[in-house]
């Protein structure tokens, strides 16, 4: 079974930055790709970011495109979501999910096979 932390999360200013990580662990750890989705209250989760395991392939939603990174540390097993710019707007609870399935939709929460747990994210005007 894999687990998968998340952490970093936090409150911040508008035009802050906030760097979050996703720290697998269980079994041997060999995702196709990984991704970060963001639930604010209210709302359905929603892709934020996806990069692929192997070759670090990364995309984002328009929302976020040019604000935020994702990155992964293979050795690590750990993927990373840096965010600047923040907009209130951001303001969710962020998760990592991981795929094993080379055919996944990277944008759709249905595509992935595990999750953690979230972690908050407020951006104050």
């Amino acid at each position: 079974q894999v687990q998968l932390v998340e952490s970093g999360g936090g409150l911040v200013q508008a035009g802050g930055s906030l760097a979050l990580s996703c720290a697998a662990s269980g079994r041997t750890f060999s995702p196709y790709s990984m991704g970060w989705f963001r639930q604010a209250p209210g709302k359905e989760r929603e892709f934020v970011a996806s990069i692929t395991w192997s070759f670090g392939s990364t995309f984002y939603s328009d929302s976020v495109k040019g604000r935020f990174t994702i990155s992964r540390d293979n050795a690590k097993n750990t993927v990373y979501l840096q965010m600047n710019s923040l907009k209130p707007e951001d303001t969710a609870v962020y998760y990592c999910a991981a795929t094993l399935n080379y055919r996944a939709i990277y944008y759709s929460t249905g595509a992935y096979d595990y999750w953690g747990q979230g972690t908050q994210v407020t951006v104050s005007s």
